[in-house]
């Protein structure tokens, strides 16, 4: 008798009111890891729920807006780290373009295309261990150019460079950039299982860089390279402690020739119910549903009753659904893209 109240006690999914956990979030008050815990592991029943206690949270501090953004691959795979889930890794056998930084003015013109397609953000993404001098001093001056274009000039800019120092932060900073990207992927305890050429601390190293440096925080992570529940809830309050600004969450895009081919999908539940937690975790921060949320399907409209952003047109090396096409059923659903 007294193991079967116990286990009822512990149970992840007995008599939990996720109404009362958007309560705590609207509240300022922090979900325990046992409230996490009930998040991602709340049954088919109960997801309808948690949707709309989450639906409250996102709409106290976005509405229904909706921020799309593009993604630039100015550098392409010549990257000689070891990400195992990375098309563009040295250890990928992936077919994927290679080419050094792009032109100023080809950095550019992409910013245009992006502003016209309506994105509020565009970041440019590098596939390096980190930025070489010049390279920093070429997206530098692409920054004040596309800060200075009346097409362009009121585009949110972000970059995802590597490991990068103070120096480098601040000077892209100076530039006009408003973001640096840098995922914290995982939790650190399972770190190591990803990648084994830099550490989980580097990366925490750069992302104090970037706040030091006066620039908006973006990292997230990836679901689906073999973690477990402890592991998202990990990162996820990592996230919170380090009180990021904006927090992609990827779904594995299992890539063909990558050490991590051949893992299984997430299922569309699941990937709804991590976006839950990273809002109910950070109420008021941006989050966004990034690569693989068009694995969602029909779904994927209940990923904005979490995230309040979404990449368009396709990813680094993997292609996304086209701008009008999301446009489309963002309104349709009665959300509204952000201009």
């Amino acid at each position: 008798m007294l193991e079967t109240m116990q286990s009822a006690m512990i149970s992840p999914t007995t008599a939990v009111d996720f109404q009362e956990l958007a309560d705590l979030a609207l509240g300022g008050e922090t979900l325990t890891r046992e409230q996490a815990r009930a998040v991602l592991g709340a049954d088919a029943a109960q997801l309808d729920e948690l949707l709309g206690a989450t639906l409250r949270v996102r709409e106290r501090f976005y509405g229904r807006r909706v921020k799309m953004c593009v993604l630039l691959n100015a550098q392409s795979g010549i990257c000689p780290e070891d990400c195992h889930y990375c098309s563009q890794s040295k250890i990928s056998r992936a077919p994927v373009d290679k080419y050094r930084l792009l032109s100023e003015d080809v950095m550019v013109e992409r910013a245009r295309q992006a502003a016209a397609a309506g994105a509020r953000r565009f970041c440019m993404v590098i596939a390096a261990r980190g930025p070489q001098q010049k390279d920093i001093d070429r997206l530098s001056a692409a920054a004040v150019r596309i800060k200075s274009d009346p097409v362009t000039c009121e585009l949110e800019i972000c970059t995802s460079l590597g490991i990068m120092s103070l120096e480098q932060c601040r000077q892209l900073k100076a530039a006009g950039v408003d973001y640096v990207n840098h995922n914290l992927n995982t939790s650190e305890a399972h770190y190591a299982k990803i990648c084994t050429t830099h550490t989980y601390a580097d990366r925490v190293a750069t992302l104090n860089n970037v706040r030091e440096a006066g620039l908006a925080t973006c990292s997230g992570g990836i679901v689906g390279m073999g973690e477990s529940d402890d592991d998202l809830i990990e990162m996820a309050f990592a996230l919170r402690a380090m009180d990021i600004d904006s927090i992609p969450v990827n779904f594995l895009l299992a890539i063909d020739g990558t050490p991590l081919a051949g893992s299984p999908a997430v299922e569309p539940d699941r990937a709804l119910k991590v976006l839950c937690l990273m809002r109910l975790l950070n109420p008021t921060k941006e989050v966004r549903a990034s690569a693989g949320r068009e694995r969602l399907g029909d779904k994927q409209v209940l990923a904005l009753y979490a995230a309040n952003s979404l990449f368009v047109d396709g990813y680094l090396t993997t292609p996304g659904d086209p701008h009008a096409q999301v446009r489309s059923w963002i309104e349709g659903a009665g959300f509204e893209v952000e201009t």
